[in-house]
């Protein structure tokens, strides 16, 4: 059954989810709680320190607001800070998961409630526009210490804002690389890639760093064991780090030799372990990042070079790299294959896949992150058929791929908001808010989509009743 023959796989898989989409400008704004209405007058300090304001508006624009934390030292004095971009337009949500960074460290913290995937680069000018000299008014800012992070999308939107704005001195890519059609070069900014092992945007963000070896721009990758998500937060924290050293390479801050002297024993630990475990990628992995944050400023730059070079010249490391590359090669080999069946209509040969992949995606292993990068990978795909089926009304192609997406992907709440769309174009009103309350299990907090859906306005869906689960 020929579902999709009209569908541009490569179009669809690498545009969509993860990445802004430059035809889909359509803003979105998010619900207001904690809300700090802007004042002209605004001095720094007259928010609540130490604790994440969930919802500040922009004097200019009235429909653009964002997330703060400043941390438990105040903003009396100017502060580094890091704008944050989550792909679903959720400001609080990095701020929540990192503001004990941001005590560590004394970096301000701020998210944007507006940027989010399906914004073109226009509106995402925008946004930074109104962002930046808003936060600029109204809280004390380090103006030579100025960065961005992002997940999914929002990581692309980070790297935008520093392609365009030489303010910002450091980006930090979290699940995904560039913007589309962007290329690593000689920046201004370090570039600080994070990726989950069982990602499946891993392995284009270690062809990246690959990429910004050959250029002068200070660059470092980062691996957790995980997914497609937000990074811990000790792998954040070696990410704040970072700035920490950039700043005081380039006279921005002090050089701190406790604090370089911790992180270089902190780091040979590290490297003594893996190379104990007989893990030798991850221990020559930590002596190039190690290396990396303290080059010119400790001479321990010099031994993290001598032993990854000493490690990577033995042949356990020769024989674990091959094994590496040689998953990879089995991991675009099962790609192709399923991108030969997406079209078959064979629900059956998808049960069995997916339920094997989940099987195999539990160990502990390389493997098992190569299984988890593909079930991934086929959630990207399956969203990407859903949305568009869902959105031009080909309501039983939808069917088949929603009900994939479900089983590929369980805890995603696209997923079961997708299927509620479905049940409700059946006038199925239980099978409607079933999916519903179950995508808010799932996260979904978006009560303005919702509210908006014509196909559960329509039905008189009971909004107040899916509302109350929200978080």
């Amino acid at each position: 059954m020929k579902l999709l023959s009209c569908i541009c796989m490569t179009a669809i898989l690498y545009t969509q989810a993860c990445a802004n989409n430059p035809t889909t400008a359509t803003e979105q704004r998010v619900p207001v709680k904690n809300t700090v209405v802007a004042a002209p007058a605004a001095r720094p300090d007259s928010f609540a320190i130490g604790k994440v304001i969930d919802t500040i508006t922009c004097a200019a624009d009235a429909g653009q607001s964002y997330a703060a934390y400043i941390p438990s030292t105040g903003n009396k004095k100017a502060l580094p800070v890091i704008y944050f971009f989550d792909p679903h337009a959720s400001g609080s949500l990095p701020l929540n998961k990192y503001k004990a960074l941001a005590d560590k460290y004394g970096f301000l913290l701020i998210g944007s409630n507006n940027s989010k995937n399906g914004n073109d680069w226009q509106l995402t000018e925008a946004i930074w526009q109104i962002l930046s000299d808003d936060t600029r008014k109204r809280f004390n800012i380090n103006q030579q210490r100025i960065y961005t992070a992002g997940f999914s999308g929002g990581a692309k939107v980070a790297g935008f804002a520093a392609l365009n704005h030489s303010e910002i001195k450091g980006v930090i890519a979290n699940g995904a690389g560039l913007p589309d059609g962007a290329t690593a070069g000689n920046y201004a900014f370090s570039f600080t890639a994070i990726t989950g092992e069982g990602d499946m945007n891993m392995t284009d963000l270690v062809a990246i760093s690959k990429e910004f070896d050959k250029t002068n721009t200070r660059h470092r990758l980062m691996l957790f064991n995980g997914k497609h998500e937000w990074a811990p937060e000790k792998t954040m924290d070696v990410a704040f780090a970072g700035f920490q050293f950039d700043a005081m390479r380039n006279k921005l801050l002090p050089v701190n030799e406790a604090f370089i002297k911790s992180f270089v024993a902190n780091s040979k630990k590290t490297v003594e372990t893996y190379t104990k475990e007989n893990n030798l990628l991850k221990a020559v992995a930590e002596c190039v990042l190690a290396g990396n944050l303290v080059s010119g400023l400790s001479s321990d730059a010099n031994w993290f070079s001598g032993k990854a070079t000493a490690l990577s010249n033995q042949e356990a490391y020769k024989k674990q790299e091959q094994e590496r590359q040689q998953l990879l090669v089995t991991e675009q080999n099962i790609k192709a294959k399923y991108a030969q069946q997406f079209n078959q209509g064979d629900m059956e040969y998808w049960k069995k896949e997916i339920a094997d992949l989940q099987t195999k995606a539990k160990a502990a292993t390389a493997e098992g992150a190569m299984y988890q990068r593909l079930l991934a990978y086929l959630s990207l795909a399956f969203y990407s058929f859903s949305n568009q089926l869902v959105g031009n009304h080909r309501d039983v192609g939808a069917e088949y791929y929603v009900n994939l997406y479900k089983m590929a992907d369980p805890t995603n709440s696209e997923a079961w908001y997708f299927s509620a769309i479905l049940h409700a174009r059946l006038n199925d009103l239980p099978g409607v808010e079933a999916d519903l309350l179950k995508a808010v299990e799932c996260g979904f907090n978006d009560k303005a989509r919702m509210r908006s859906q014509n196909d559960f306005v329509e039905r008189g869906i009971d909004f107040g009743k899916i509302e109350r689960g929200m978080k």
